[in-house]
């Protein structure tokens, strides 16, 4: 069994949207002060690069062994985008990522959004979930910890490799 990486979501302030186009214009918005890529690198993304990219994410990924889930977080309270979550689902482990915007940082919005899509992969049928932090992003491995995963030691590209292994549901 896989979860599903089309349904929206929904947490206690957000709505996660399954990602496409028609949010690059808000998304461009909420990912825009440089100061947000100073552990990952690059730079702000043009709503034009977004659109194409959100287009690419929304057709699923190319690997059958593979599924892509990407959700936009809309704050209720107001209708803004403020950041995303992701998952790329494989028949090993998930790796998820999250990212809010700089003005919505120390909000709890990132752990909230970050809890609910865990919540949704495990009750899909996922059990071993993995991120990759950056040694001095401690906002981010605070997010890893508070959902239950454990730093391992590993690098990859430069990033710790935190993780989380679940037993099975049964239903």
């Amino acid at each position: 069994m896989r979860p599903s990486t089309t349904v929206p979501l929904r947490s206690e302030r957000l709505d996660l949207l399954p990602i496409g186009p028609e949010h690059a214009e808000g998304m461009a918005e909420a990912l825009a002060d440089p100061a947000l890529y100073a552990f990952t690198g690059g730079e702000p993304p043009t709503a034009d690069a977004l659109r194409t990219r959100y287009a690419r994410l929304a057709a699923g990924s190319p690997d059958p062994a593979q599924a892509w889930g990407n959700w936009a977080l809309r704050l209720r309270a107001d209708g803004r985008l403020t950041g995303y979550v992701q998952a790329t689902i494989g028949p090993e482990a998930t790796e998820v990522a999250w990212v809010t915007g700089t003005p919505w940082q120390g909000r709890g919005l990132a752990t909230e959004a970050a809890r609910t899509l865990l919540a949704h992969l495990t009750a899909g049928g996922v059990t071993t979930v993995l991120a990759h932090i950056h040694p001095d992003h401690h906002a981010s491995a605070a997010i890893a910890r508070s959902l239950g995963l454990t730093p391992t030691g590993e690098l990859h590209d430069g990033e710790v490799r935190w993780r989380l292994d679940q037993p099975a549901r049964t239903t």
